[in-house]
Parts: structure tokens; C-alpha cells; sequence
């Protein structure tokens, strides 16, 4: 009885430091954002990284996302006579929830997962340590960088998810299931507003920071040499993908 008491007890001391480290850490980034010095060609660098290479993937998901959801949205309405709703549903959908939240969990999979890779493994080869040695902040080098490159970088990744969502279920619902082009259009214009598209992106925002915060932070605080490296990055990807879930759904509860 006794060592399962100590097991739960250990369990609970290392997630409170856990949340605890990760907390300081990230209200010393934010601290870094406003402060100088500032390092604008590290933030384009990164915003190269994250976004410009990430376009790719968020092409090619966005695109079959949007024709998926025409694909199966049709055949309900079609039970009802109201295959006209399809634009509508593909638009709010794409522009509400799976375009951020799609775009958050690819980028998360692609730039995320480096981060936690490089930063982890510069760790472990003791060249934080050597920034510290010449006088340069960790943070503010490493780390301020990565975050305001995925707060700027999602939403426009993200806007072109949800057009090119928009195309796919065009495609599929006009060229390929009969649904009057006309149709698909007014009610995709009557039912989607600018305040839908506008708090898709201040979600993929969040998403950009959850992301990029957290595979700098297990990168960052990586131990174990090349094995650790590994391990870090594994966790940074399972960590900040739950966490966009749940940042989706209080996001949502409070935008909605």
C-alpha cells in the first residue's frame, strides 16, 4: 500500500513541476517578445521554416479535407432534399474548426517535431550552454524566434487551408455529384460570415503558439543524449497535439 501511496505521490510532484517549469519558462518568452534585442531575421527565418515549408502538406490536406466533407455531407442531405446546404457546411466547418485544427496538428507533426529535434539536440551537445558562456539568452535566441514565427504563420497556413478546402468541396460537390454550382455558392455566401473565418484564425494563432511553445520547451529541457533527443521530440508531438484539442474545444465554447 505503501508504494503505491509513493508511486501516485511521485506521479503528482512531477506533473506540478512539469506545469510549473513549463509556466516559468513560457512567461519568460513572452517577457522576451517585447524586449530587445530583437532578432528579426531569425523570426523570417523561422517564419520560412514553419510556414513556407509547411504550405505543401496544408495544400494537400486542406484540399481533400474540403472534398471529404462534400463527399459525405452530401449523401445526408440528399436524405432531406437539401444538397444546396453542402457549401454552407464545408464552409462553416473548414473556417470554424478543421481548417485551424488540421493545419495546427500537420504543422505540429512537420515544424514542431524539428523544433523539439534541434533545440534538443543543441542541448545535449552543450551549445545552449555555450550561448550562455558568450553573454546570448537561450530564450530570447532560441526559442522567442520559433514562437512569433507560429503565432504569424498559422493563420495564414490556415486561410489557405480553409480556401482551398472551400475549392475541393466545390469540386467534388459541382463537377462530380450534380450540385448546382449556384447553389453551392449563395448558400456558402448566406450562411458563412467574416466572424467565422476571423476566429478561425485567432485559433490557429493560439494553435501556432501551443505548437511552436512546446517543442521548443522539450527541446529545451532535454536530457538523455541521442536517445533523449528522440524522446523529446515523441513527446513534443503528443503534447502539443492534445493540447490544441483541448485548446480547440475552450476556444470554440467561448468564440461560438
Amino acid at each position: 500500500m505503501k508504494s503505491i501511496l509513493n508511486t501516485i505521490g511521485m506521479g503528482v510532484i512531477n506533473i506540478v513541476s512539469e506545469m510549473g517549469r513549463m509556466m516559468l519558462l513560457f512567461i519568460e518568452s513572452l517577457l522576451w517578445v517585447f524586449r530587445p534585442p530583437y532578432r528579426p531575421f531569425l523570426i523570417v527565418k523561422q517564419m520560412e521554416f514553419v510556414g513556407v515549408k509547411s504550405t505543401l502538406v496544408v495544400i494537400i490536406t486542406g484540399l481533400f479535407t474540403g472534398g471529404v466533407l462534400a463527399l459525405q455531407t452530401y449523401y445526408g442531405f440528399k436524405m432531406f432534399s437539401a444538397e444546396s446546404l453542402v457549401g454552407a457546411t464545408v464552409g462553416l466547418s473548414m473556417t470554424r474548426e478543421l481548417g485551424p485544427v488540421l493545419t495546427g496538428l500537420m504543422v505540429t507533426g512537420r515544424a514542431g517535431s524539428a523544433m523539439a529535434a534541434e533545440i534538443g539536440t543543441m542541448r545535449v551537445t552543450e551549445q545552449i550552454d555555450a550561448l550562455s558562456v558568450l553573454a546570448v539568452n537561450p530564450v530570447e535566441y532560441l526559442i522567442v524566434p520559433r514562437i512569433v514565427a507560429g503565432v504569424i504563420m498559422l493563420p495564414v497556413l490556415t486561410a489557405i487551408s480553409d480556401f482551398l478546402g472551400i475549392i475541393g468541396g466545390y469540386f467534388v460537390g459541382v463537377n462530380l455529384l450534380g450540385i448546382s454550382s449556384g447553389a453551392y455558392i449563395n448558400k456558402l455566401i448566406q450562411y458563412v460570415d467574416l466572424s467565422d473565418l476571423y476566429n478561425g484564425l485567432v485559433k490557429a494563432a493560439c494553435f501556432g503558439l501551443i505548437l511552436a511553445f512546446v517543442g521548443c520547451y522539450k527541446g529545451y529541457y532535454t536530457t538523455g543524449g541521442a536517445e533523449g533527443v528522440g524522446r523529446s521530440t515523441t513527446q513534443a508531438v503528443v503534447m502539443a497535439s492534445a493540447m490544441i484539442l483541448i485548446a480547440d474545444y475552450f476556444l470554440t465554447a467561448l468564440m461560438f
